[in-house]
């Protein structure tokens, strides 16, 4: 059955996102200030909106896929944005990654306006975006993240109510302590390997089913061997998730010494020149020590 769904983000996410809503048969109306962003997805079937309020009318489902709260409560509650144009029980469904206190105010500021609110963060990457085999962890009322379902049924393969408003979000963080980790990890382990004279490429397939494997492994360490940095996600994203994380830390007397390091080492890849690129790129860390003081 076709949904009628709104799209407010067409990004690198929101991008791949809409294309897979697209391909499964959905209706799809689709704003973003980058209008060369939006016309790739008007391209592919959706209908192009002139406004977040314009996009929300006559839908049943609201997608955001933006990068930071405050541009998910200026879409979502400023001028011409989402409830100005939903109508009563439109369900606005959260995509992006942000502070669970923000999402948890976003929740009782929709339920105000009669909107449903479901957080429902990602982890995948644009590539399982587009084969609609996202995992996703959703925060909010029972019967609302059930809802929800009918639309995210056709970009993920993983769907999990964690709670309450927040309870995705938080979930988000704690993948994204495992994947920062993760990504530096498999790094440090590929120039390892290729300052060592280990043939980096074959390191996947000789690990592979043993402790040390890991999906990250197997999509990763060929991109870092190959400086394949094509973008499916941006290092500044990453600093934003953990800057998040260390705020929670805080706030829950969380000692967190790695991902505190993990963060520090993204923030200098940013101040570099960096946070825009994908987290294939982490490998410059590396280069960069090398040109500076071995050669």
């Amino acid at each position: 059955m076709s949904e009628r769904i709104a799209l407010i983000g067409a990004g690198v996410m929101g991008g791949a996102i809409g294309t897979r809503l697209l391909e499964t048969g959905n209706a799809l109306k689709v704003f973003d200030l980058d209008t060369d962003k939006m016309a790739e997805l008007v391209a592919k079937g959706a209908k192009a909106a002139d406004s977040a309020a314009h996009a929300s009318q006559n839908v049943d489902f609201v997608i955001t896929s933006l990068n930071a709260s405050r541009i998910v409560g200026l879409a979502a509650f400023g001028k011409d944005g989402i409830v100005e144009g939903a109508a009563k029980g439109t369900l606005i469904i959260d995509m992006s990654s942000i502070e669970p206190d923000a999402t948890q105010k976003f929740a009782r500021m929709a339920a105000e306006k009669g909107l449903a609110w479901v957080d429902s963060p990602l982890s995948g990457g644009v590539p399982k975006a587009l084969t609609g085999e996202l995992t996703l962890m959703a925060g909010g009322d029972a019967a609302d993240v059930a809802r929800a379902h009918m639309v995210l049924k056709h970009v993920a393969a993983n769907y999990t109510h964690m709670g309450p408003a927040g309870a995705g979000q938080t979930t988000k963080l704690i993948n994204q302590v495992l994947c920062g980790l993760g990504f530096l990890a498999v790094a440090e382990a590929t120039q390892l390997a290729l300052d060592a004279g280990v043939d980096a490429a074959k390191i996947p397939k000789a690990l592979k089913g043993g402790r040390a494997d890991s999906a990250l492994l197997q999509e990763y360490m060929p991109r870092f061997v190959q400086k394949d940095y094509r973008r499916t996600g941006r290092i500044d994203n990453m600093v934003k998730d953990l800057n998040a994380v260390n705020d929670l830390a805080r706030r829950t007397g969380t000692s967190m010494p790695l991902s505190a390091l993990c963060a520090e080492i993204h923030r200098m890849l940013t101040s570099a020149g960096l946070g825009g690129e994908d987290q294939a790129a982490v490998m410059e860390y590396f280069k960069g020590a090398k040109e500076e003081f071995g050669k």
